[in-house]
């Protein structure tokens, strides 16, 4: 439980009791991170249940809604390290230099861009998955359970960029062969419950969701030597429109 409530105070704002971080209760860390992605996804279910659902709002305030909510579960971390991402990813310089782009404190011009299409395409996807129904509101809220166990799996197999960053400082203690199990069951069962909700939409946004965590891994190891927080950032957002995006065109196709 103790390895729950850092996870929690990591990689969320619901508040935590204050606990020791050490070595002993960060071992499982990842394991846990899926689980907040649960925690999302149902808030965004209970948010489609009473805004389109029971109020009957208009579809562009019910995608408001639904786009603002991981931003306020997680405050924003996930979000920042993706636009870190684009910044460096965008200068086109070498490794070294691309590593002090994200560490800058300071967003770019590029970062600022691509957070604001990032923004309007996840709205517009929103809006069109709402008027397609619950079930899909379904599958999106495992896949923001989905989309944490493929990062904390790529945590696991991907080396560290650098060596004193965050994701190395939770590596160390963690008894890897122990979370890659636990990870890939916690994949397996997510993946069971989205094809069980609806195959045809699940099917195409668990092979989006591979796509892009194969997309991640060969960034991470081709142009930076590894992932960062920020790198992890960037891929959970990445993941999470894609899938958004595919989603709402299966509703349509199918």
């Amino acid at each position: 439980m103790e390895t729950l409530i850092i996870a929690f105070s990591m990689y969320s704002r619901i508040p935590m009791p204050d606990i020791d971080w050490n070595p002993r209760n960060m071992r499982y860390v990842f394991c846990w991170f899926p689980f907040i992605g649960l925690v999302i996804g149902a808030f965004e279910l209970a948010a489609y249940l009473f805004f389109v659902s029971f109020l009957h709002v208009s579809t562009p305030l019910a995608g408001a809604v639904l786009t603002a909510i991981p931003l306020a579960v997680t405050g924003g971390i996930h979000l920042d390290g993706y636009m870190d991402t684009r910044d460096a990813l965008s200068s086109y310089a070498d490794r070294q230099k691309m590593l002090d782009i994200m560490k800058d404190p300071h967003i770019g011009a590029f970062a600022v861009i691509g957070g604001g299409m990032y923004l309007l395409l996840q709205f517009g996807a929103w809006c069109e998955v709402c008027t397609a129904g619950g079930r899909m509101v379904l599958i999106m809220a495992f896949t923001f359970a989905l989309e944490r166990a493929l990062s904390g799996l790529m945590a696991v197999y991907l080396p560290g960029a650098r060596p004193g960053g965050m994701l190395s400082m939770i590596k160390e203690p963690a008894q890897i062969m122990n979370t890659k199990r636990i990870l890939l069951a916690e994949i397996a069962g997510l993946a069971l419950l989205m094809l069980i909700t609806w195959w045809k939409g699940a099917l195409v946004v668990l092979i989006a969701a591979l796509i892009v965590t194969l997309h991640y891994r060969h960034l991470a190891l081709t142009r930076l030597g590894g992932t960062t927080g920020d790198l992890a950032g960037w891929f959970l957002q990445k993941c999470e429109l894609w899938c958004l995006l595919v989603l709402a065109v299966a509703a349509h196709l199918f």
